[in-house]
């Protein structure tokens, strides 16, 4: 690659850390953005910098918050008795989207994975442990977890670890979605389409 002036070089290299984007394409962007109008660029670096002075983690569920605490721990309305342990933050909104969940939410920061280094001591366990262990009123934990490798195995994993704790702990029901043709769904979603079953009559 070609030396460029060291602005250029020192955006791609930071436009490169983002998950999914090459060198080429962090070079596409900043390319992209050189053309753009400086009042452009201005807006967007005050964003920026807004981004990481006035977002930080809720102490209670770790999403990402303006506040002390996010406003779904500080809604009264929320039905603090149910739990929905997600992966990342960004599943919050995709639930929320959907209208019909009213509880409380617990993110981990990730999934287990002990080959690459991701053990309970890297995720928010310990938390969501103190958590359970603090607020007796959750009756039931979710686990809404992908379902992966890594997502499974941490579902097992926590399962696990809460069975003492006497609290109804449920999953994510899978199967067939809407539009799909039998003759294209793999054995695993397919399989469990057939144990989730509902009766019509």
């Amino acid at each position: 690659m070609r030396r460029f002036p060291e602005p250029i070089t020192n955006l791609v290299a930071a436009f490169a850390r983002l998950p999914g984007v090459g060198p080429k394409t962090a070079l596409r962007y900043v390319f992209y953005l050189l053309q753009q109008p400086k009042a452009d660029l201005e807006v967007m670096a005050r964003a920026l910098m807004q981004l990481g002075e006035r977002i930080q983690s809720c102490p209670r569920c770790f999403t990402y918050t303006e506040s002390q605490m996010c406003e779904i721990c500080l809604d009264p309305k929320r039905d603090s008795k149910i739990l929905c342990v997600v992966e990342e933050a960004r599943d919050i909104s995709t639930i929320e989207s959907t209208g019909g969940f009213t509880g409380l939410y617990h993110v981990l920061g990730g999934t287990l994975s002990p080959i690459e280094g991701i053990t309970a001591d890297v995720i928010r366990f310990r938390e969501l442990k103190n958590r359970l262990e603090t607020e007796p009123g959750i009756e039931e934990i979710i686990l809404a977890l992908s379902p992966t490798v890594q997502g499974e195995t941490t579902i097992l994993f926590l399962q696990k670890q809460f069975a003492p704790f006497n609290r109804t702990i449920t999953r994510l029901a899978r199967g067939l979605p809407l539009g799909a043709t039998l003759e294209f769904a793999d054995e695993v979603t397919l399989g469990d389409a057939l144990k989730g079953r509902k009766r019509l009559t």
